[in-house]
């Protein structure tokens, strides 16, 4: 697609130029304008728009120029010596799946240099940040789901705790524990139908609004439109997870006999449910496929799905595992010199109807999702901001000669500017490793098919340098400097290189640089940061191992003004047409305020997230309620004052909230570190403040929820109680 549109039709007619539009600025040039291309000339007749089969990003490090095939004779760009690319594109009908079409085709391709890409791989190599981005609100919806979850079931919980009393006579009257059942699952499943609907119509709404209201935030533009298929979907989830997760506590229901009418036992006896209670188990199990089913559908890949599903049974284990060790520490503990109120407060975690193990679930998840997710995002946006921050150079000029880089090096610091780095640029490829050539290698079908494909053919562009760069750190071996042959050099392999060639200490490259071949030992493996904003390679040499090879360099300089650059560009481009520049800065801050803005939309989403779990410890705490009322009237009628059980109460949930914050806390750390480093494959740092924040926080709610619960408790007299019961 060119710009004016349709010149691309028009290119083979003459001696014709199509170019990106950066080149344009770059040269100060204009459409009509003559471009020099090697010794052919070609009149500039459009800019390139889109181009199949490319990602833009290279547009900024080599801008492209289609010229008509019968000119490039002309250029005398192909020559002896020259290295050149050569790329068919194909177009397949729509009925034909491109991936299994190409899969039988790479190995024989393979054999003859060649490989095979299709449209949907080059799509997942230039969108990997957005393909982490998806992977993050992926675990956010995940964790919405399973917040809204839990609050069903605490919710329901306490509704069937209200209840009691009707069901005891629906009982009476004739209704089986079976129909009693059946009614109120038929409310849960309309309930969750109409809270799921209603989410839908608010979420569609919200997708409408909230471009227009944050577009000053968002890092791309957005287009809205509407999708029936995602709506259903939205729908059916939501109305399942509200089912799935009611069925648990409703089946309870079953245990209310007529007879509660005339004697009541405690609700948390009434609700309980026996282990080997079948349907229990079908519910559970039912319960437990659906969170994995859901955990699989919102991630990339299967694996990660199941094991984020596992971490998630595995902290609900550790949340009740702490909370019966609470309830036992707080029995064991327990001393009769303490305060009346501590020792009534430390009592109602282990006492019947004890409420410790629901408020300790729902607080510590709901604290565990939310920091984790916090933790999550803050690896992942510091991981590129403090990586793109990290290189103090804002210029780069690269294709100098060696007989330019001296004089390009006094004309930066004659402007007082200051040299960054200096790199000499050699271009390779592999021959043999360990004696066994990349033909044999390429030929052998027991490779795999990674291996094969960039790691033998693939051409090199690497350095030499006697130390190591800030952004690397040796993870293996030693540096340059050891005893070395005469006749085999040096090299050091970025991890991930050496770990697809099968590559270790010792072993011996041998390299074809530019016709000579070049044997190395492999003395050291390094890790590479790749997103600092300075040259990386994959094969670093010693110096004396490349003394003679034909090079190019890359200069790295920092210039204090930004007007500066601009002047500094156009002298030295203008001065060695050879050489290309650009401009870093404008770069980084242009990642920075994605970045930014990224870090905007990320934030929100985990306020969200906890303010969803504000309703689910409302919930956990509403389902003993009634036990509640009821110690509080007998406390009242024994001569308690209100201000003794606000104390009461505020033992309680102190004790409460630190233990589910922290349990939360400790497993949030945990499940950041899993997420971070198997899921979005980055190096993971814990973010101990706003973890501890998060932790204070969520301890603040709870005791303020209890103790907000607790009003009914105040009002509650010993009259209508009585009546009540």
């Amino acid at each position: 697609t060119t710009e004016p549109a349709g010149q691309w039709r028009l290119l083979q007619s003459g001696a014709h130029a199509l170019v990106d539009p950066s080149l344009l600025v770059t040269l100060e040039a204009h459409i009509g304008d003559t471009l020099k291309l090697g010794f052919g000339q070609f009149v500039i007749t459009g800019t390139l728009k889109d181009v199949p089969g490319s990602s833009e990003i290279s547009e900024i490090f080599g801008p492209r120029v289609f010229i008509p095939e019968r000119f490039v004779a002309e250029t005398r760009l192909l020559v002896f010596g020259s290295t050149a690319q050569y790329r068919f594109l194909g177009k397949d009908p729509p009925s034909i799946n491109a991936d299994a079409l190409v899969k039988p085709m790479r190995t024989s391709l393979a054999q003859v240099g060649m490989e095979a890409r299709t449209a949907e791989q080059s799509e997942a190599q230039a969108t990997r940040a957005i393909l982490q981005l998806r992977n993050f609100i992926g675990v956010v919806g995940l964790v919405a789901l399973l917040l809204g979850g839990i609050g069903v079931a605490s919710g329901v919980r306490a509704f069937v705790a209200r209840k009691i009393d009707t069901v005891a006579i629906l009982r009476c009257l004739g209704a089986s524990s079976g129909q009693v059942l059946t009614i109120y699952v038929a409310q849960a499943a309309a309930m969750g139908l109409l809270g799921a609907a209603a989410g839908a119509a608010l979420g569609v709404a919200v997708q409408f609004a909230l471009p227009r209201v944050m577009r000053d935030f968002l890092p791309v533009d957005v287009s809205v439109s509407l999708v029936p298929t995602a709506i259903i979907a939205g729908i059916a989830v939501g109305g399942w997870i509200a089912l799935i997760f009611s069925l648990r506590p409703l089946l309870s229901v079953r245990n209310i006999s007529p007879l509660q009418t005339l004697r009541r036992e405690s609700d948390a006896d009434i609700l309980r449910t026996r282990f080997r209670d079948v349907p229990r188990l079908l519910v559970d199990a039912a319960l437990v496929l659906s969170v994995v089913g859901i955990a699989i559908s919102r991630s990339t890949k299967v694996v990660n799905g199941l094991g984020i599903a596992a971490a998630t049974g595995g902290v609900i284990l550790m949340l009740v595992l702490s909370a019966t060790a609470l309830a036992y520490l707080a029995k064991k503990s327990l001393r009769k010199g303490w305060p009346y109120v501590v020792r009534q407060g430390v009592a109602n975690l282990y006492r019947p109807a004890n409420q410790t193990r629901a408020v300790i679930l729902a607080l510590g998840f709901g604290s565990f999702l939310v920091t984790t997710l916090y933790v999550v995002q803050a690896n992942l946006l510091r991981q590129f901001s403090s990586d793109a921050a990290a290189s103090r150079a804002n210029v780069v000029f690269y294709d100098v000669q060696p007989d330019q880089e001296a004089d390009i090096q006094k004309e930066v610091r004659a402007g007082g500017h200051e040299i960054v780095q200096t790199a000499p640029v050699v271009t390779m490829r592999i021959a043999a490793i360990n004696g066994t050539s990349v033909a044999s290698m390429i030929a052998d079908s027991t490779l795999k098919p990674r291996r094969e494909r960039w790691t033998l053919r693939r051409e090199y562009r690497s350095t030499f340098r006697d130390s190591t760069a800030e952004g690397e750190k040796i993870t293996k071996g030693k540096w340059f400097g050891g005893k070395q042959s005469p006749d085999t050099g040096e090299v050091s392999l970025e991890n991930s290189l050496a770990a697809d060639l099968k590559a270790d200490i010792g072993d011996v490259i041998t390299w074809d640089v530019q016709g000579v071949m070049v044997p190395t030992k492999v003395t050291s493996l390094r890790e590479v940061i790749w997103t600092r904003f300075e040259p990386n390679f994959f094969a670093v040499f010693s110096p004396s191992s490349l003394k003679e090879a034909p090079r190019q360099y890359v200069v790295l300089a920092n210039v204090t003004e930004r007007s500066e650059v601009t002047r500094l560009q156009r002298k030295l481009v203008g001065k060695y047409p050879n050489i290309s520049s650009l401009d870093l800065s404008l770069i980084k801050e242009s990642i920075m305020k994605v970045v930014s803005k990224v870090a905007i939309a990320v934030r929100f989403m985990a306020i969200f997230s906890l303010a969803m779990g504000i309703p689910v410890l409302f919930s956990s705490i509403a389902a003993t309620r009634r036990d509640r009322i009821r110690e509080g009237v007998l406390l009242k009628t024994l001569g308690a004052t209100r201000g003794q059980i606000i104390r009461i109460l505020l033992s309680e949930y102190i004790l409460l909230g630190v233990l589910g914050s922290l349990t939360g806390l400790v497993l949030a750390i945990g499940g950041g570190w899993a997420l971070t480093h198997f899921v979005f494959e980055n190096d993971f740092s814990p973010a101990w403040g706003p973890a501890f924040g998060i932790a204070g926080l969520m301890m603040a709610l709870t005791v303020s929820i209890g103790l907000l619960a607790g009003r009914d408790v105040f009002r509650e007299t010993a009259m209508s109680a009585l009546r009540e019961n």
